[in-house]
């Protein structure tokens, strides 16, 4: 098991956590997704941690703009319309740091 400090991730914000995951902390919850467009399989940013949109509500895809509910990772604007990015399932180890199972 993977375990990584999330405690910089601030409310409405999200960061890369490696290449291939990020996390986004979103109304007191935290969420955490595979970093990869369910449309074209690339990653979503194109800057470092640039993983949502210009209000913060969404998460969208760089490439082509797709956007991606935070909460649910449902897809519900673009090509990849009722898609979903893959959730990674995580644990709490305290109040700082999670475990990807």
């Amino acid at each position: 098991m993977k375990q990584f400090i999330v405690d910089h991730i601030q409310e409405g914000c999200a960061a890369s956590l490696t290449r291939e995951i990020f996390a986004v902390r979103r109304g007191g919850q935290l969420y955490v997704y595979q970093n990869e467009c369910p449309h074209l399989g690339v990653n979503l940013e194109f800057q470092e941690n640039q993983f949502l949109d210009s209000q913060g509500a969404h998460i969208i895809c760089s490439t082509h703009g797709a956007l991606f509910e935070i909460a649910t990772g449902e897809c519900i604007f673009g090509p990849c319309s009722g898609d979903y990015l893959e959730a990674i399932e995580f644990d709490w180890l305290n109040p700082s740091t999670i475990t990807i199972r």
